[in-house]
């Protein structure tokens, strides 16, 4: 297998950036940057990320930051890392059991920091918090008779489970920080609602039916929590069924 030369971001959230021996001593350091530009996040939002803005936070002119990040680009994605929680335990506990809470860690963290939503996208997981996370849901999923690639496709689908869940109860609260708008979508009996108004039955069939079921409104399926669960159990059930398989 080649081996390819780490890009610039990756050595720094790795540590592995060579130093130079050259120059005045550096005053600042990666991680100061990046806790800087952290709070500017859960304090104004992404919009409020500006190579000038974290040059303020830290007390240096703007220029000076892009001796320890190239770009604002690369200062976000070891942002997106940094502000990644640890994964659960695994505490030897079944495959099953642990990946339900997995899932629910990773959802709950991007409900805490909706920021995060839209740097998910930009590059797969290459730092070390963000690699852990893979990892463990790799461990979990050891001795059941998976092949690598079919565990790592089934972290890649919880993440992104988890990822759309987020997504979906930001945008139904308004709760996605100061870009989600001033006339927010409150929740799903509002949402069944406005659907109802717009939903031409000739058209749209089977969903104008749903919606006159009250299939987003009391729904006991929609309540505590039991939307999140039911759509988990349906991508575990698929995974116990390729375990099946392979035994």
């Amino acid at each position: 297998m080649a081996e390819h030369a780490l890009p610039p971001v990756v050595a720094r959230m790795w540590g592995r950036e060579t130093a130079s021996r050259h120059g005045p001593r550096p005053s600042l350091d990666v991680a100061t940057i990046v806790n800087a530009a952290i709070r500017i996040a859960d304090r104004d939002g992404l919009e409020g990320v500006r190579m000038s803005s974290v040059a303020a936070e830290v007390g240096v002119a703007t220029m000076s930051l892009y001796r320890y990040v190239g770009s604002k680009d690369e200062l976000l994605q070891v942002m997106a890392d940094a502000a990644t929680p640890e994964p659960p335990a695994l505490d030897g506990r079944r495959w099953r059991d642990y990946l339900t809470e997995w899932t629910r860690a990773n959802r709950d963290f991007l409900l805490d920091r909706p920021w995060l939503l839209p740097l998910i996208p930009r590059t797969p997981p290459a730092g070390p918090r963000t690699l852990r996370w893979l990892d463990r849901a790799l461990g979990a999923l050891a001795g059941t008779g998976l092949r690598p690639g079919e565990r790592i496709n089934i972290a890649t689908s919880l993440t992104g489970y988890a990822t759309w869940q987020a997504a979906l109860a930001h945008g139904l609260t308004g709760g996605a920080g100061p870009a989600a708008g001033d006339d927010p979508i409150a929740g799903l009996a509002a949402y069944g609602d406005i659907l109802g108004q717009v939903l031409d039955p000739a058209e749209y069939p089977d969903l104008a039916e749903a919606v006159r079921g009250d299939g987003f409104g009391s729904a006991e399926e929609w309540v505590d929590d039991a939307d999140f669960t039911f759509g988990l159990d349906l991508l575990l059930d698929g995974v116990q069924a390729l375990i099946d398989r392979r035994t």
